[in-house]
């Protein structure tokens, strides 16, 4: 299959240079856009045979569901079986935006589309070129990541091109994406708003709109929850991985500059090279292997929108083992350890601990 490639100036954006893409979603195929979270690859949701592309193109297991993505709030009745009071007092406050609301799904909603499941997971993004694509299109997307199941989500063009060129039917490529990290996810069927996956909208903020707030369980251990059903995207299967093993070093700071500088050492008189994944404040005291700069600790944006591009950077250096300091200390880092802790298929090393450089 020969993929398509529309490039789209954000600067002189014209909803007409759109027109292709959004007839190939009306007519079942396959295209990449950019949104403000990561790039999706979208197809039209009540198309069953286009939601089947999707998982057979990116390699996704059947069972982890798409997230349907409108550019009209009244959509909701079409695509929820009944939708509670709480989803729009969300949507009021927070649509269009990074969030994904978890709603009981209504009969039109085909169960390729949502993984099996009798919920939907919707959302409303605010970058204007999905938007656009979405309301031309006349149909309501199914988008998950545009890459490859298991590998980091793209932010770039470049990044789908890498994973999806020749799957996919074409790639809209808008730039690099703004936030970086994918929608935070809430589950409005039960009694109290449940967090599935976290992102930029946090729990604060949901709570100012809804009052109490919990996180899934799952959510708040350091293993992985494969035994689970997934209601959500990116609740089961390991996800956002570079191609070298990553390890998470926790510890105070100076131990775990200690520590991935020994097994840099190690490493190279091993023949190995070592990525490095830290901070600005911490980057220049690492005096072996490849270190990649991620973003200011003190600003969790920095590092969201950078996280996938440097996960993905260490490929093209050929490492062969990957550290990553922890992140967790910033303003988002609920959702950027959800993700680091995926990458790193939840292999965490505490620096006190007796356990031996891998």
């Amino acid at each position: 299959m020969k993929t398509e490639i529309i490039k789209i100036d954000r600067e002189r954006f014209e909803e007409s240079e759109l027109a292709k893409a959004a007839e190939y979603l009306k007519d079942g195929k396959l295209v990449a856009f950019p949104t403000e979270t990561v790039y999706g690859l979208g197809a039209n949701a009540f198309d069953t045979t286009a939601a089947a592309r999707i998982y057979a193109a990116k390699g996704r297991p059947s069972d982890n569901p798409l997230i349907v993505h409108i550019a009209d709030v009244n959509a909701l009745g079409e695509l929820a079986g009944e939708v509670p009071e709480t989803a729009y007092r969300l949507a009021e406050a927070l649509w269009p935006g990074p969030l994904t609301m978890i709603l009981k799904k209504s009969e039109k909603v085909p169960k390729t589309t949502t993984g099996g499941l009798d919920t939907v997971a919707v959302r409303m993004p605010s970058d204007e070129i999905a938007s656009a694509l979405i309301r031309m299109s006349g149909v309501y997307v199914a988008a998950p990541s545009a890459n490859l199941s298991g590998r980091p989500s793209t932010t770039k063009a470049e990044h789908v091109i890498e994973d999806l060129n020749g799957k996919i039917d074409m790639i809209v490529d808008g730039g690099a994406t703004e936030i970086g990290l994918e929608s935070t996810i809430v589950d409005l069927t039960g009694e109290v708003p449940l967090i599935l996956r976290p992102g930029y909208i946090t729990a604060e903020m949901l709570a100012e709109v809804l009052g109490e707030v919990r996180f899934d369980e799952a959510l708040l251990t350091h293993s992985p929850s494969e035994p689970i059903v997934a209601r959500a995207p990116g609740m089961k299967y390991r996800h956002y991985a570079p191609k070298a093993p990553l390890y998470i070093i926790e510890g105070k700071s100076e131990d775990v500059v200690r520590y991935i500088n020994a097994a840099a050492v190690k490493n190279a008189a091993e023949g190995k090279i070592t990525g490095i994944l830290a901070t600005e404040e911490t980057s220049h005291l690492y005096k072996g292997g490849m270190v990649f700069c991620v973003g200011e600790r003190e600003d969790g944006n920095t590092i969201a929108s950078a996280l996938f591009d440097t996960l993905r950077g260490f490929d093209e250096t050929g490492a062969n083992v990957i550290y990553s300091e922890s992140l967790a200390d910033n303003p988002l880092g609920t959702a950027i350890m959800n993700r680091l802790l995926k990458a790193a298929g939840y292999h965490i090393i505490h620096v006190n601990s007796k356990e031996e450089v891998i």
